[in-house]
């Protein structure tokens, strides 16, 4: 049988997060500061309309964020992330071959048949996510994944939601819309090197000639030349992929001097990144720490980074905080300004599926419950509920400025929204 992908994206989705809790803001502009409050990454309609561009420094924008009213508000992952969970589960729940793409975007496969409605299936199924969640999307429709993900822009912006380009007499028409630089997969590198050969749009790669692209471009532009020619290239990865690394990195609240700081804040960083790999049933082999001072700090700047090899590959904290400590020793200098660490695990492999040595040392006894332990207490009564080295983010230089962040409604039992019931008279 021959199959279609629709591609459902989270309108605005940050924004959108935010205005699920306060329904006063609909209509109203808003957007998402990044981590320490220094970027805007998210932008509502009304925002963008004002000319606010994506990635704008925070400071740069205040006065004519105030001038027009914009409601700013610190980036709350958390919140993000338990409502993308939450969208993926009613997309599940309708189909099985289903591909979680980003945090906001899923890819899902549909059958093309005759006597069967697809704008209309997508239509109940953008419902049924706007009842159950309360997170607006849109769904684009095609023979392939590039396809899917044009027709999704046209769905956002003209159509009202929903957009089928399967058989569409107008698909050309959206195609020669399109610019090189809007395509899935195609970058700024490419769009250049396609613009000079007289190719500014989707329509005109489609035309284009393979063996020209696939020498221009290799063969990720030959694939995506084969995909606007409704020739299915990318399949829908339906199972969870492991990683080749894990990074976990903040830039501090305020820059840090003293080692004692410093160590607080890798084994927060440290903690972070083991949860990481053990929700995804994965370990790491080796582990990277690096540490650096600021751009624009009156000394001479520092920056450096060390990597271990891990005696066998491991998810446990306490391991990896060992680890991380070690490198830290090695890497810290006195009399700097620290403004970043971070932390990049690499060397992934599966839990389940990894060659063992006679000369590995045992691992920790009880280790394995302990860390399981750890992760369904912090899972049930919020992040940082148990904690190592006393990292208490709260009560920390080096704590990310969050000034303006929302409450994590869904995800932590101190914040849930509280509603008040008023007896009629």
């Amino acid at each position: 049988m021959q199959k279609a992908f629709a591609l459902v994206d989270c309108n605005n989705f940050y924004a959108s997060c935010e205005r699920l809790f306060r329904p006063e803001l609909n209509g109203q502009p808003l957007v998402v500061l990044s981590n320490n409050d220094g970027c805007i990454v998210a932008r509502s309609n009304e925002a963008k309309a004002l000319g606010i561009p994506m990635g704008a420094p925070f400071f740069k924008f205040r006065q004519l964020l105030a001038r027009h009213k914009v409601h700013v508000f610190s980036s709350n992952y958390a919140l993000y992330g338990d409502l993308s969970h939450r969208v993926m589960d009613v997309l599940r729940q309708m189909e099985a071959e289903l591909e979680v793409y980003s945090i906001d975007e899923a890819f899902l496969s549909l059958p093309i048949t005759k006597g069967w409605n697809r704008r209309q299936y997508a239509t109940e199924l953008r419902e049924r996510v706007r009842k159950q969640v309360g997170i607006p999307v849109s769904i684009g429709i095609a023979t392939t994944k590039t396809l899917a993900k044009i027709a999704n822009r046209v769905a956002k912006k003209e159509a009202h939601g929903v957009f089928d380009l399967v058989g569409n007499s107008q698909a050309d028409q959206v195609l020669a819309k399109t610019a090189v630089n809007d395509i899935w997969g195609i970058g700024r590198r490419s769009s250049e090197k396609l613009n000079n050969h007289g190719i500014y749009t989707a329509l005109d790669l489609k035309r284009a000639d393979e063996t020209w692209v696939r020498k221009a471009l290799s063969v990720v532009g030959a694939r995506t030349l084969l995909e606007l020619n409704e020739i299915s290239c990318i399949s829908l990865d339906r199972g969870p992929s492991c990683p080749k690394s894990i990074i976990t990195s903040r830039s501090f609240g305020q820059a840090i001097t003293d080692l004692a700081s410093l160590r607080e804040a890798v084994i927060s960083y440290v903690s972070l990144a083991g949860e990481k790999l053990r929700k995804q049933g994965v370990a790491a082999e080796t582990l990277n720490l690096f540490v650096t001072t600021g751009p624009f700090d009156d000394q001479a700047g520092y920056s450096n980074n060390q990597t271990i090899t891990l005696s066998r590959p491991t998810s446990s904290t306490p391991e990896l905080i060992t680890a991380a400590l070690q490198c830290l020793q090695i890497l810290y200098r006195p009399g700097y300004r620290y403004r970043k660490a971070g932390v990049m695990l690499a060397g992934i492999t599966s839990q389940g599926y990894r060659q063992q040595s006679l000369f590995d040392p045992p691992a920790a006894k009880g280790d394995k419950q302990l860390m399981a332990a750890l992760d369904r207490i912090n899972n049930k009564w919020g992040q940082r509920t148990i904690q190592y080295g006393l990292t208490t983010a709260e009560e920390k230089p080096w704590a990310m400025q969050q000034t303006r962040r929302s409450p994590a409604y869904t995800t932590n039992w101190q914040e849930l929204l509280v509603v008040k019931a008023f007896e009629a008279e």
